[in-house]
C-alpha cells in the first residue's frame, strides 16, 4: 500500500516549523506535500473564505489550504495559543484549527496543538500527533528527536551565513517582519528581489538565535506582549552596529505588527521603510519607495 499523504499549506507556521515538520512526517513514512506559492489565485481563493478584516496573511493561509484540497490524505492545521507564561501569540494562530474546521468539511484534519501553559509543549504536541496517526510511540519519539536535530542544525546553519554578511562592503539592510511574510511569494519575495536588483546585502530578522533576540527585545520594549515579535525585533539591537537600514514588512491589516512597528520606528535612530502590503500593493510602487529608500541610506538621512 502506497505511502499516506499530509498536505502542509505553505503559508504561517510552515516558514518556523517546516524543518521539524517535514522530517518528523517523513521519518514516520508519510509522504509530504506543500502547497504551491502563493499567486493572486491563493489570494483570491483566500478572500472567499475569510471576512474583510482578516489580515492579508490569514487569508493566503486559507487560500493554500484551499489548494490542498484533494492531493492529499491529511492537511496539517496547527493550533499555537501560548509557548508558556507570557509568551502568547496573536489570536489568529489560536482560530486557525477551527476556522478550517468550519470553513473545509471536506478535508482530514491534522490537529497540531500547541499550549505551553496547558501542559501541551512541542514535543507533547507532536508525539500525541504521531501516536494519533497510529504509529509506535518508541518510533515518534524517535522520529522527534531526528526532526528536531536537523531543526536545530538548519537553524545554526542559518544564523551562521548571516553572521558571514556582516563582513560585506555593500550597503546592508535588516528586514524586519515574520518568516511567513518574509519568504512569502507575494508579500516578501518581490522585496528581496528588488533589494538584490539594487545590490543590498540583506539580513533576516529570523536569522538570530530565538532567545538572545528576545533578550534584546528587552531593550525596546519590556513589556512587548507577542513572542512572535519579541523573537524578531530583537534582531534590530543584535545588528544595529552592522546595518545601514531597516525595512518593516507587514500585511495588512495585521494588529500586532500595526502597534509594534510603529513603536520602533518611534524608538530606533537608524533609517527605516514601513510597506505595508496587501492584495491591492503595487510592485511597481514598492520599487519606487525601495528606490528612494536606498538613496536615502547612501546620504545618510532620517526615517521616511
Amino acid at each position: 500500500m502506497k505511502n499516506k499523504t499530509i498536505g502542509i499549506p505553505r503559508a504561517f507556521l510552515y516558514y518556523r516549523y517546516k524543518i521539524l515538520w517535514e522530517n518528523f512526517f517523513n521519518t514516520l513514512g508519510y509522504k509530504i506535500i506543500v502547497s504551491d506559492i502563493t499567486t493572486k489565485e491563493t489570494i483570491e481563493n483566500g478572500k472567499i473564505f475569510s471576512i474583510d478584516e482578516s489580515c492579508l496573511s490569514s487569508k493566503i493561509f486559507l487560500g493554500h489550504v484551499y489548494n490542498l484540497k484533494n492531493k492529499c490524505d491529511y492537511i496539517l492545521i496547527p493550533r499555537v495559543c501560548d509557548y508558556g507564561k507570557g509568551e502568547k501569540v496573536c489570536v489568529r494562530f489560536n482560530a486557525t484549527y477551527d476556522t478550517v474546521k468550519n470553513l473545509f468539511k471536506d478535508i482530514n484534519i491534522l490537529e497540531y496543538n500547541l499550549e505551553t501553559t496547558k501542559h501541551s509543549p512541542e514535543f507533547i504536541s507532536l508525539i500525541k500527533l504521531g501516536i494519533k496517526l497510529k504509529n509506535n510511540p518508541i518510533k515518534v519519539v524517535i522520529s522527534y528527536i531526528k526532526a528536531k536535530i536537523k531543526e536545530k542544525q538548519y537553524e545554526k546553519y542559518k544564523i551562521k551565513e548571516q553572521k558571514l554578511k556582516l563582513k560585506s562592503k555593500k550597503k546592508k539592510i535588516l528586514l524586519v517582519s515574520h518568516p511567513y511574510n518574509t519568504y512569502d511569494n507575494y508579500i516578501g519575495t518581490p522585496i528581496i528581489n528588488l533589494l538584490k536588483k539594487f545590490n543590498i546585502e540583506i539580513l533576516y530578522s529570523d536569522n538570530i538565535d530565538k532567545k538572545l533576540s528576545k533578550k534584546y527585545a528587552k531593550s525596546l520594549s519590556p513589556t512587548l506582549y507577542w513572542t512572535y515579535s519579541k523573537e524578531i525585533i530583537g534582531s534590530i539591537e543584535y545588528y544595529k552596529k552592522y546595518i545601514d537600514g531597516i525595512i518593516f514588512i507587514t500585511s495588512f491589516p495585521c494588529g500586532p505588527d500595526s502597534l509594534v512597528n510603529e513603536l520602533l520606528i518611534r524608538k530606533v535612530t537608524i533609517p527605516t521603510l514601513n510597506l505595508i502590503i496587501d492584495e491591492l500593493t503595487n510592485e511597481t510602487g514598492i520599487e519606487t519607495r525601495i528606490e528612494s529608500f536606498i538613496d536615502i541610506i547612501k546620504g545618510e538621512c532620517n526615517n521616511v
